[in-house]
Protein backbone atom coordinates (compact mmCIF):
# COMPACT_ATOMS: atom_id res chain seq x y z
CA UNK A 1 0.00 0.00 0.00
CA UNK A 2 1.09 3.37 -0.78
CA UNK A 3 1.71 5.44 2.32
CA UNK A 4 -1.07 7.73 3.57
CA UNK A 5 -1.16 11.30 4.42
CA UNK A 6 -2.81 12.79 7.39
CA UNK A 7 -3.81 16.10 7.78
CA UNK A 8 -3.81 16.93 11.42
CA UNK A 9 -6.79 20.05 11.87
CA UNK A 10 -7.82 20.03 15.84
CA UNK A 11 -8.65 22.80 17.91
CA UNK A 12 -6.59 23.55 21.30
CA UNK A 13 -7.77 21.33 24.44
CA UNK A 14 -8.29 24.38 26.83
CA UNK A 15 -5.99 24.17 29.60
CA UNK A 16 -4.10 20.89 28.74
CA UNK A 17 -2.69 22.05 24.74
CA UNK A 18 -2.38 24.31 22.49
CA UNK A 19 -3.85 23.10 18.70
CA UNK A 20 -0.24 22.99 17.61
CA UNK A 21 0.36 20.69 21.10
CA UNK A 22 -2.14 18.53 19.42
CA UNK A 23 -0.72 17.93 16.24
CA UNK A 24 2.44 17.15 17.43
CA UNK A 25 0.44 14.70 19.87
CA UNK A 26 -1.60 13.05 17.07
CA UNK A 27 1.27 13.15 14.66
CA UNK A 28 3.39 11.15 17.56
CA UNK A 29 1.12 8.46 17.82
CA UNK A 30 0.04 7.94 14.21
CA UNK A 31 3.95 7.45 13.59
CA UNK A 32 4.49 4.62 15.58
CA UNK A 33 2.61 2.53 13.09
CA UNK A 34 3.09 4.73 10.01
CA UNK A 35 6.40 5.88 10.54
CA UNK A 36 6.98 7.18 6.53
CA UNK A 37 3.35 8.76 6.16
CA UNK A 38 3.16 12.21 5.26
CA UNK A 39 1.69 14.19 8.33
CA UNK A 40 0.34 18.21 7.42
CA UNK A 41 -0.47 20.10 10.68
CA UNK A 42 -3.36 22.79 10.01
CA UNK A 43 -3.94 23.81 13.82
CA UNK A 44 -7.34 25.17 13.99
CA UNK A 45 -9.45 27.29 16.23
CA UNK A 46 -13.27 28.79 16.22
CA UNK A 47 -12.96 32.35 15.93
CA UNK A 48 -12.38 32.39 20.00
CA UNK A 49 -9.93 31.57 22.39
CA UNK A 50 -6.67 30.42 20.45
CA UNK A 51 -7.77 31.14 17.20
CA UNK A 52 -4.49 34.00 17.13
CA UNK A 53 -1.99 30.93 17.92
CA UNK A 54 -3.44 28.86 15.87
CA UNK A 55 -3.26 31.02 12.66
CA UNK A 56 -0.20 32.06 13.39
CA UNK A 57 1.02 28.40 13.74
CA UNK A 58 -0.14 27.25 10.92
CA UNK A 59 0.87 29.96 8.69
CA UNK A 60 4.89 30.76 9.91
CA UNK A 61 3.56 33.77 11.21
CA UNK A 62 4.66 35.41 15.27
CA UNK A 63 3.16 36.22 18.30
CA UNK A 64 3.58 39.67 20.07
CA UNK A 65 3.00 40.78 23.15
CA UNK A 66 1.67 44.53 24.22
CA UNK A 67 0.78 46.59 27.48
CA UNK A 68 -2.24 48.07 26.91
CA UNK A 69 -5.09 49.11 29.09
CA UNK A 70 -7.46 46.86 30.51
CA UNK A 71 -11.74 46.46 30.63
CA UNK A 72 -10.95 48.40 34.25
CA UNK A 73 -8.61 50.34 33.24
CA UNK A 74 -5.82 48.76 34.10
CA UNK A 75 -2.61 47.90 32.12
CA UNK A 76 -2.80 44.37 31.08
CA UNK A 77 -0.18 42.13 28.92
CA UNK A 78 -1.87 41.56 25.85
CA UNK A 79 -0.97 39.61 22.67
CA UNK A 80 -1.10 39.90 19.18
CA UNK A 81 0.12 37.70 15.98
CA UNK A 82 0.81 38.14 12.06
CA UNK A 83 0.63 35.91 10.12
CA UNK A 84 3.27 34.49 7.53
CA UNK A 85 2.46 36.48 4.69
CA UNK A 86 3.85 39.64 6.62
CA UNK A 87 0.39 41.57 5.83
CA UNK A 88 -2.39 39.87 8.06
CA UNK A 89 -2.64 40.54 11.74
CA UNK A 90 -4.47 38.73 14.17
CA UNK A 91 -6.28 39.74 17.18
CA UNK A 92 -8.61 38.33 20.01
CA UNK A 93 -10.29 40.97 21.88
CA UNK A 94 -10.65 38.82 25.35
CA UNK A 95 -6.70 39.23 25.22
CA UNK A 96 -6.84 42.81 25.59
CA UNK A 97 -10.44 43.81 27.33
CA UNK A 98 -11.76 39.71 27.65
CA UNK A 99 -13.43 38.80 31.33
CA UNK A 100 -10.20 37.21 32.71
CA UNK A 101 -8.93 40.72 34.00
CA UNK A 102 -11.42 41.45 35.48
CA UNK A 103 -12.51 41.01 39.63
CA UNK A 104 -14.92 38.03 39.41
CA UNK A 105 -16.48 39.27 42.28
CA UNK A 106 -17.07 42.96 41.78
CA UNK A 107 -17.51 42.60 37.94
CA UNK A 108 -19.10 45.86 36.76
CA UNK A 109 -20.15 46.31 33.09
CA UNK A 110 -21.58 49.78 33.64
CA UNK A 111 -17.30 51.27 33.51
CA UNK A 112 -15.22 48.32 31.45
CA UNK A 113 -13.87 49.36 28.19
CA UNK A 114 -13.07 47.83 25.02
CA UNK A 115 -10.05 51.02 24.38
CA UNK A 116 -7.36 47.95 24.82
CA UNK A 117 -8.82 46.26 21.76
CA UNK A 118 -8.53 49.61 20.10
CA UNK A 119 -4.62 50.10 21.16
CA UNK A 120 -3.92 46.15 19.90
CA UNK A 121 -5.31 47.44 16.37
CA UNK A 122 -3.31 50.09 16.57
CA UNK A 123 -0.85 48.38 16.90
CA UNK A 124 -1.04 46.43 14.06
CA UNK A 125 -1.43 48.94 11.99
CA UNK A 126 1.71 50.20 13.33
CA UNK A 127 2.96 47.14 11.49
CA UNK A 128 1.54 47.77 8.17
CA UNK A 129 -0.59 45.47 7.89
CA UNK A 130 -3.00 45.34 5.17
CA UNK A 131 -5.86 43.24 6.71
CA UNK A 132 -6.88 41.97 10.74
CA UNK A 133 -8.95 39.00 11.35
CA UNK A 134 -10.46 39.76 14.74
CA UNK A 135 -11.77 37.50 17.36
CA UNK A 136 -14.85 38.90 19.74
CA UNK A 137 -15.52 36.27 21.98
CA UNK A 138 -15.13 36.69 25.76
CA UNK A 139 -15.34 40.07 26.72
CA UNK A 140 -15.72 41.56 30.11
CA UNK A 141 -17.45 44.83 27.92
CA UNK A 142 -20.70 46.67 27.00
CA UNK A 143 -19.61 49.72 26.07
CA UNK A 144 -20.66 49.47 22.33
CA UNK A 145 -16.95 49.68 21.37
CA UNK A 146 -16.58 52.81 22.17
CA UNK A 147 -13.51 52.22 23.64
CA UNK A 148 -11.93 50.63 20.95
CA UNK A 149 -12.97 53.53 18.63
CA UNK A 150 -11.62 56.29 21.22
CA UNK A 151 -8.41 54.55 21.25
CA UNK A 152 -8.40 54.87 17.09
CA UNK A 153 -8.97 58.53 17.49
CA UNK A 154 -12.61 58.71 17.53
CA UNK A 155 -14.18 61.05 20.11
CA UNK A 156 -17.23 61.06 21.99
CA UNK A 157 -18.99 64.42 23.49
CA UNK A 158 -21.79 65.22 25.73
CA UNK A 159 -24.05 67.80 25.30
CA UNK A 160 -21.91 70.50 27.13
CA UNK A 161 -18.55 69.56 24.95
CA UNK A 162 -16.86 67.54 27.62
CA UNK A 163 -15.55 64.06 26.81
CA UNK A 164 -17.57 60.83 27.75
CA UNK A 165 -15.70 58.68 30.50
CA UNK A 166 -14.82 55.29 29.13
CA UNK A 167 -17.83 52.47 29.83
CA UNK A 168 -21.48 51.65 28.80
CA UNK A 169 -22.89 53.63 31.10
CA UNK A 170 -21.37 57.14 29.83
CA UNK A 171 -23.40 56.19 26.67
CA UNK A 172 -26.54 57.63 27.82
CA UNK A 173 -24.57 61.37 27.58
CA UNK A 174 -23.98 60.29 24.05
CA UNK A 175 -24.11 63.90 21.83
CA UNK A 176 -22.10 64.56 19.31
CA UNK A 177 -19.34 61.84 17.82
CA UNK A 178 -15.95 63.68 16.57
CA UNK A 179 -14.46 61.15 13.83
CA UNK A 180 -11.56 63.95 12.81
CA UNK A 181 -8.87 62.47 14.76
CA UNK A 182 -10.31 58.95 13.35
CA UNK A 183 -6.94 56.84 12.76
CA UNK A 184 -6.56 57.57 8.52
CA UNK A 185 -4.51 54.30 8.04
CA UNK A 186 -8.34 52.25 9.18
CA UNK A 187 -9.47 53.40 5.85
CA UNK A 188 -7.04 50.51 3.68
CA UNK A 189 -7.18 48.04 5.95
CA UNK A 190 -9.94 45.70 5.83
CA UNK A 191 -11.36 43.71 9.43
CA UNK A 192 -12.41 40.13 9.30
CA UNK A 193 -14.85 40.20 12.77
CA UNK A 194 -14.33 36.30 13.63
CA UNK A 195 -18.15 36.24 15.28
CA UNK A 196 -20.75 33.30 15.71
CA UNK A 197 -23.12 35.47 17.45
CA UNK A 198 -26.20 36.75 15.66
CA UNK A 199 -27.68 39.40 18.27
CA UNK A 200 -28.51 42.63 17.40
CA UNK A 201 -27.11 45.42 19.39
CA UNK A 202 -30.31 46.43 21.76
CA UNK A 203 -33.71 44.96 22.88
CA UNK A 204 -34.54 41.47 24.51
CA UNK A 205 -32.26 39.59 22.50
CA UNK A 206 -29.36 42.42 22.48
CA UNK A 207 -25.92 42.92 23.76
CA UNK A 208 -26.99 43.94 27.19
CA UNK A 209 -30.07 41.08 27.96
CA UNK A 210 -28.62 38.45 26.62
CA UNK A 211 -24.62 38.57 27.82
CA UNK A 212 -24.69 41.24 30.35
CA UNK A 213 -25.53 38.79 33.46
CA UNK A 214 -22.58 36.90 32.64
CA UNK A 215 -20.22 40.08 33.01
CA UNK A 216 -21.79 41.19 36.63
CA UNK A 217 -25.10 42.68 35.18
CA UNK A 218 -28.08 43.24 37.90
CA UNK A 219 -31.37 43.58 36.15
CA UNK A 220 -31.04 46.78 36.73
CA UNK A 221 -28.03 47.34 35.25
CA UNK A 222 -28.95 45.50 32.20
CA UNK A 223 -31.44 47.89 31.88
CA UNK A 224 -29.38 51.41 31.70
CA UNK A 225 -26.77 49.56 29.53
CA UNK A 226 -29.33 48.54 27.18
CA UNK A 227 -30.86 51.81 27.19
CA UNK A 228 -27.17 53.31 26.65
CA UNK A 229 -26.54 50.95 23.52
CA UNK A 230 -30.11 51.89 22.05
CA UNK A 231 -29.23 55.60 23.01
CA UNK A 232 -25.36 55.17 21.35
CA UNK A 233 -26.97 53.68 18.07
CA UNK A 234 -30.15 56.72 17.82
CA UNK A 235 -26.80 59.32 17.50
CA UNK A 236 -24.55 57.29 15.12
CA UNK A 237 -27.52 57.02 13.05
CA UNK A 238 -27.93 60.65 13.08
CA UNK A 239 -24.58 61.37 12.86
CA UNK A 240 -22.61 58.49 10.68
CA UNK A 241 -25.87 58.16 8.81
CA UNK A 242 -25.23 54.11 9.31
CA UNK A 243 -28.16 51.95 10.79
CA UNK A 244 -26.10 49.48 13.39
CA UNK A 245 -28.42 48.61 15.78
CA UNK A 246 -30.45 45.76 14.04
CA UNK A 247 -27.77 43.94 12.55
CA UNK A 248 -27.15 40.10 13.23
CA UNK A 249 -23.70 40.26 15.35
CA UNK A 250 -23.96 43.66 16.62
CA UNK A 251 -24.06 42.94 19.86
CA UNK A 252 -21.66 40.51 20.16
CA UNK A 253 -19.01 41.44 22.75
CA UNK A 254 -21.07 43.88 24.32
CA UNK A 255 -21.78 45.99 21.14
CA UNK A 256 -18.28 45.52 20.06
CA UNK A 257 -19.39 44.15 16.81
CA UNK A 258 -21.60 47.51 16.03
CA UNK A 259 -18.63 49.79 16.73
CA UNK A 260 -16.65 48.16 14.14
CA UNK A 261 -19.57 48.15 11.62
CA UNK A 262 -19.71 52.15 12.73
CA UNK A 263 -16.38 52.73 12.27
CA UNK A 264 -14.25 50.49 10.48
CA UNK A 265 -14.07 48.66 7.44
CA UNK A 266 -15.64 45.31 8.48
CA UNK A 267 -17.37 42.05 7.60
CA UNK A 268 -18.73 39.77 10.45
CA UNK A 269 -18.67 36.08 9.38
CA UNK A 270 -18.29 32.77 10.75
CA UNK A 271 -15.15 32.33 13.29
CA UNK A 272 -14.52 28.54 11.66
CA UNK A 273 -15.03 30.09 8.46
CA UNK A 274 -12.55 32.39 8.67
CA UNK A 275 -10.16 30.23 10.18
CA UNK A 276 -10.73 27.62 7.68
CA UNK A 277 -9.90 30.03 4.95
CA UNK A 278 -6.61 31.92 6.02
CA UNK A 279 -5.29 28.57 7.68
CA UNK A 280 -5.12 26.80 4.14
CA UNK A 281 -6.98 23.92 4.83
CA UNK A 282 -8.90 23.04 1.65
CA UNK A 283 -5.36 23.01 -0.52
CA UNK A 284 -4.01 20.88 2.41
CA UNK A 285 -6.45 18.59 1.74
CA UNK A 286 -5.96 17.69 -1.88
CA UNK A 287 -4.04 14.53 -1.30
CA UNK A 288 -5.36 13.55 1.82
CA UNK A 289 -5.85 10.37 3.37
CA UNK A 290 -7.22 11.07 6.19
CA UNK A 291 -8.12 13.86 8.18
CA UNK A 292 -7.90 14.16 11.95
CA UNK A 293 -9.85 16.88 13.83
CA UNK A 294 -10.85 17.44 17.80
CA UNK A 295 -11.47 19.41 20.52
CA UNK A 296 -11.99 19.38 24.36
CA UNK A 297 -15.40 17.97 24.55
CA UNK A 298 -17.48 16.99 21.57
CA UNK A 299 -21.28 16.45 22.22
CA UNK A 300 -24.89 17.57 20.35
CA UNK A 301 -22.97 21.74 20.77
CA UNK A 302 -20.69 20.56 18.13
CA UNK A 303 -23.04 20.80 15.78
CA UNK A 304 -23.35 24.85 16.00
CA UNK A 305 -20.22 26.76 14.61
CA UNK A 306 -17.43 24.53 16.26
CA UNK A 307 -14.01 23.35 14.93
CA UNK A 308 -14.47 19.72 14.70
CA UNK A 309 -17.60 20.09 12.22
CA UNK A 310 -16.33 22.88 10.02
CA UNK A 311 -13.51 20.50 9.25
CA UNK A 312 -15.29 17.90 9.27
CA UNK A 313 -17.63 19.49 6.58
CA UNK A 314 -14.87 21.03 4.37
CA UNK A 315 -12.84 17.54 4.02
CA UNK A 316 -16.23 15.68 2.95
CA UNK A 317 -16.37 18.28 -0.03
CA UNK A 318 -12.63 16.95 -0.69
CA UNK A 319 -14.34 13.09 -0.01
CA UNK A 320 -11.66 12.80 3.08
CA UNK A 321 -12.54 10.43 5.98
CA UNK A 322 -12.43 12.17 9.37
CA UNK A 323 -11.63 10.95 12.59
CA UNK A 324 -12.41 13.15 15.42
CA UNK A 325 -10.19 12.68 18.95
CA UNK A 326 -12.01 14.46 22.29
CA UNK A 327 -10.79 14.93 25.72
CA UNK A 328 -14.79 14.32 27.10
CA UNK A 329 -17.29 12.93 24.41
CA UNK A 330 -20.63 14.47 25.81
CA UNK A 331 -24.44 13.40 24.52
CA UNK A 332 -25.66 14.17 21.22
CA UNK A 333 -22.96 13.22 19.03
CA UNK A 334 -24.81 10.63 16.91
CA UNK A 335 -26.08 13.35 15.16
CA UNK A 336 -22.33 14.63 13.87
CA UNK A 337 -22.10 11.11 11.93
CA UNK A 338 -24.82 12.72 9.56
CA UNK A 339 -22.35 15.79 9.11
CA UNK A 340 -19.46 14.31 7.72
CA UNK A 341 -17.28 12.63 11.04
CA UNK A 342 -17.13 9.11 10.39
CA UNK A 343 -15.60 8.17 13.71
CA UNK A 344 -15.17 9.48 16.88
CA UNK A 345 -12.59 8.52 19.82
CA UNK A 346 -12.10 9.66 23.81
CA UNK A 347 -8.47 9.87 25.06
CA UNK A 348 -9.46 9.67 28.93
CA UNK A 349 -7.50 6.20 29.45
CA UNK A 350 -9.78 6.10 33.29
CA UNK A 351 -11.35 7.89 36.18
CA UNK A 352 -9.02 10.57 37.10
CA UNK A 353 -8.69 13.89 38.60
CA UNK A 354 -9.26 17.17 36.10
CA UNK A 355 -5.59 18.15 36.86
CA UNK A 356 -3.99 15.01 36.20
CA UNK A 357 -6.24 14.62 32.84
CA UNK A 358 -4.85 17.93 31.72
CA UNK A 359 -1.56 17.42 32.80
CA UNK A 360 -1.42 14.16 31.08
CA UNK A 361 -3.49 15.16 27.72
CA UNK A 362 -0.38 14.90 25.31
CA UNK A 363 -0.01 11.53 26.36
CA UNK A 364 -3.65 9.89 26.21
CA UNK A 365 -3.33 12.12 22.95
CA UNK A 366 -0.54 10.38 21.85
CA UNK A 367 -1.88 6.90 22.90
CA UNK A 368 -5.78 6.82 21.27
CA UNK A 369 -3.57 8.20 18.13
CA UNK A 370 -1.48 5.02 18.00
CA UNK A 371 -4.59 2.91 18.45
CA UNK A 372 -6.54 4.37 15.88
CA UNK A 373 -3.44 3.94 13.66
CA UNK A 374 -3.57 0.09 14.44
CA UNK A 375 -7.52 0.31 13.71
CA UNK A 376 -6.30 1.90 10.12
CA UNK A 377 -3.62 -0.52 9.37
CA UNK A 378 -5.61 -3.07 9.88
CA UNK A 379 -8.87 -2.08 7.19
CA UNK A 380 -5.98 -1.54 4.61
CA UNK A 381 -4.93 -4.81 4.49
Amino acid sequence: MSMPVFVLAPDSFKESMTAREVCLAMEAGLRKVFPHAEYIHVPMADGGEGTARSLVDASGGQMFSVTVTGPEGQPVLAEYGIMGDGETAVIEMASASGLQHTCRSCRNPLVTTTYGTGELIRACLDRNIKKVILGIGGSATNDGGAGMAEALGVRFYDEAGNSLSRGGLALTKLHHIDLSGLDPRLSAVEILVACDVTSPLCGPHGASVVFGPQKGATPEMVSALDAALSHYAAVISQTLHKDIANVPGAGAAGGLGAGLLAFTVCQLRRGIDIVIEYSGLRNKLVNASYCFTGEGCIDFQTRVGKTPLGVAHTAKEMQVPVIAVSGLIGDGTEILYQEGIDAIFGIIPRASDIEELLRNGPQNMQRTCENIGRLLRLSDK
